[in-house]
């Protein structure tokens, strides 16, 4: 069972950075589309950012110029370094790898237990 645990969160001041972390328990990490999520209180999940086993990225338009995810294969690890942090991007933070697992195209799909990023003063 592919496990994804994230790292990172904490309480941090508007204007500031944080950079959190997914490592991947997968056995090849490099074929999988990793995304980030949040959800914050009261609200529905949503895409933050996503990059593609190629390297392709994609952000949410939230998070346009101030968000930037990478990953590293040989670590098996996903970040996202979050800048000019405001207030309403307190949210809970999943990370989540898509994997398709045959010719057919089927996907497995894991999600991480969260971290909370608290922007506040």
């Amino acid at each position: 069972q592919v496990q994804l645990v994230e790292s990172g969160g904490g309480l941090v001041q508007p204007g500031g950075s944080l950079r959190l972390s997914c490592v991947s328990s997968a056995r090849i990490f490099s074929s999988s589309e990793m995304n980030w999520y949040r959800q914050a209180p009261g609200k529905e999940r949503e895409l933050v950012a996503s990059i593609s086993s190629s390297g392709s990225t994609r952000y949410g338009d939230s998070v346009k110029g101030r968000f930037t995810t990478t990953r590293d294969n040989a670590k098996k690890t996903v970040y996202l370094q979050m800048s000019s942090l405001k207030p309403e991007d307190t949210a809970v933070y999943y990370c989540n790898s898509v994997t398709i697992v045959n010719v057919e195209g089927a996907k497995a799909e894991v999600w991480g237990q969260g971290t909370q990023v608290t922007v506040s003063s």
